[in-house]
């Protein structure tokens, strides 16, 4: 059964850093696209970035120049450094990976809060 694990969150100040990881686990018949999403309290899912097979990258405006999403295949890993964060951040991080089936699993977030 294919599982996908985040960690990585927590609290920081703004201005500071994070760097988000998520380990897939389980037999993944070829992984297509991976990215990340987050939901804050009240507010619709949203895309933050995504990577694909080829390692294009896109993001979403507001993340542009301080957010930065890798991958490594090899360990079935997606990373999202985030840089210069702002208290607009705060949300759950869902790591979600999708298979050459077209096939979408989701890991159980991390949250993460800026604050002063």
């Amino acid at each position: 059964q294919v599982q996908l694990v985040e960690s990585g969150g927590g609290l920081v100040q703004p201005g500071g850093s994070l760097r988000l990881s998520c380990a897939a686990s389980g037999t993944i018949y070829g992984i297509s696209v991976m990215g990340w999403y987050r939901q804050a309290p009240g507010k619709q899912r949203e895309l933050v970035a995504t990577i694909n097979s080829g390692f294009s990258t896109n993001y979403a405006d507001s993340v542009k120049g301080r957010f930065t999403i890798s991958r490594d295949n090899a360990k079935k890993m997606v990373y999202l450094q985030m840089n210069s964060l702002k208290p607009e951040d705060t949300a759950v991080y869902y790591c979600n990976v999708r298979s050459a089936w077209a096939t979408d699993f989701w890991g159980q977030g991390t949250q993460v809060i800026v604050s002063s």
